[in-house]
């Protein structure tokens, strides 16, 4: 191995926790300004009916899926707050950082309130807000920052930005030596 991959990037690291601590303070800020100043289930216009905020509590997963079973939605958030934890010292990429900052705030977001808040520790409701028109569900800034690091992964993904910030060329290198197995092995024919 190279020791440029062997040694932890701490630019990267700093910036995947500011990232995740920007994350976490703004749900766990708006999530107090919401419950000390909006009445729970009423909607209040924002943007007319397009936005609207209207503070529910939130005893499953999206679309309050799940109810009854939060305590298993808090052992998998812990799940993947300890193995961003323990993965991030393989990131060298400031893309990623930032993907798995947004991932490790949302979710320590929404699990402190599985953790902290009523009806019991382990299984406390999620304050959600935010209601836009023609969408389903009612959400939060954590949910925001978790659906975000998830559509930039897969634009990483898509463009083949590893780990390291490097892009792969795996799939041209395959495409490549396939068409040079096609031209050895292709019969020729020989044409009058």
């Amino acid at each position: 191995m190279r020791a440029s991959t062997t040694k932890i990037s701490l630019r990267v690291l700093a910036l995947l926790a500011v990232v995740a601590v920007i994350a976490y303070f703004a749900d766990q800020g708006s999530k107090f300004l919401i419950t000390e100043n909006f009445p729970l289930g009423e909607a209040v216009p924002v943007l007319g009916d397009l936005l609207l905020f209207r503070y529910v509590l939130n005893p499953g997963a999206a679309f309050s899926l799940g109810i009854g079973f939060t305590w298993i939605f808090s052992i998998v958030a812990a799940g993947v707050v300890v193995f961003i934890l323990i993965f991030a010292r393989r990131l060298r990429s400031l893309a990623w950082a930032v993907m798995f900052g947004l991932l490790l705030g949302g979710t320590l977001g929404n699990l402190t309130d599985r953790l902290f808040r009523e009806p019991s520790f382990g299984q406390g409701h999620v304050i959600d807000f935010i209601q836009v028109w023609g969408f389903p569900a009612i959400f939060n800034v954590a949910d925001i920052a978790i659906v975000s690091s998830m559509g930039l992964f897969i634009l990483l993904t898509v463009r083949g930005i590893g780990l390291d910030g490097q892009k792969t060329e795996q799939t041209g290198a395959r495409a490549d030596s396939t068409q040079a197995a096609r031209s050895d092995d292709a019969p020729t024919i020989d044409t009058p």
